[in-house]
């Protein structure tokens, strides 16, 4: 099992630390792992998890300057009560981050006339998270490991893959999000997915994007939104749309749209009206 450093964050859950992360698929990974307040006194009680890509900037503004601050925010609701204690698995990338967070293989000309292929390796990556990192969070922490307790998401590529995850394995990973996704990656390849489906499957949804984004984000966002409509999804239930006026493509705005996030999958409210 990888060993672990424990840190307190700046708010009142707890961060461990997984500085190489083994894998068989992929190169090993810092994960971190953050714990609500509670989790080492309410021993029975038992978690939703929450994968998100790009964890370096997930915590910490270390990698870029800027973090989504997805600790402090789950801490505050979390103590006001408006959502139930989560645990957050945030995933490092690595240079391989376009290979790993896109699932078909593109070709582009280069300026001087060659041709360069590159990423169609988010098989692996779903392997390593399905059947490597999951069992591992699964068996150290009092997690609840079904798909509806299970989420994955991201944002730009990590917003793709994360959707791509969701629709692959509905049956590991029943909540997304898709935050600010590439959705035009290889001609929209993640929408020829949704119309393929034989039927809605089993997974609920957050689909956003920012106005400052650029004409060809926003309606990416807007055709994925669109067509997972057309399977069966339905907004205000099972998939949520923000379009954030003056939102650009960076983790300040990603960051100040994490309270809507995580009020959609783990409101109270919305699971004491159910």
């Amino acid at each position: 099992m990888p060993a672990s450093d424990a840190i307190l964050t700046s708010g009142v859950g707890t961060i461990e630390s997984f500085p190489a992360f083994p894998s068989r698929f992929v190169a090993p990974r810092e994960v971190q792992v953050y714990l609500p307040a509670g989790y080492e006194t309410e021993t029975a009680r038992r978690y939703p998890v929450l994968y998100l890509q790009d964890g370096q900037n997930v915590f910490d503004p270390s990698s870029v300057g800027k973090e989504w601050e997805f600790d402090e925010t789950a801490d505050a609701l979390i103590e006001a009560g408006r959502i139930e204690p989560l645990i957050l698995v945030a995933v490092w990338n690595t240079p391989a981050r376009r290979e790993e967070y896109t699932p078909t293989e593109v070709e582009s000309k280069l300026p001087d006339g060659t041709v360069s292929k590159g990423g169609g390796k988010s098989d692996l990556y779903a392997r390593f998270l399905i059947e490597e990192l999951k069992p591992f969070i699964d068996e150290k922490y009092r997690t609840r490991p079904e798909p509806s307790s299970t989420a994955v998401g991201g944002s730009s590529l990590g917003g793709l893959v994360s959707v791509w995850l969701g629709l692959e394995h509905p049956d590991v990973f029943g909540n997304v999000l898709a935050v600010s996704p590439t959705a035009w990656w290889d001609n929209f390849v993640t929408l020829t997915k949704v119309a393929a489906l034989p039927g809605k499957v089993p997974v609920k949804i957050w689909v956003d994007i920012g106005s400052r984004e650029g004409d060809n984000a926003v309606s990416g966002a807007r055709r994925l939104r669109d067509a997972l409509e057309k399977k069966g999804w339905k907004l205000g239930s099972d998939l949520e749309y923000v379009e954030q006026e003056g939102g650009e493509h960076d983790e300040i705005s990603w960051g100040s749209r994490v309270e809507g996030m995580l009020l959609f999958l783990y409101g109270t409210e919305a699971r004491a009206a159910d």
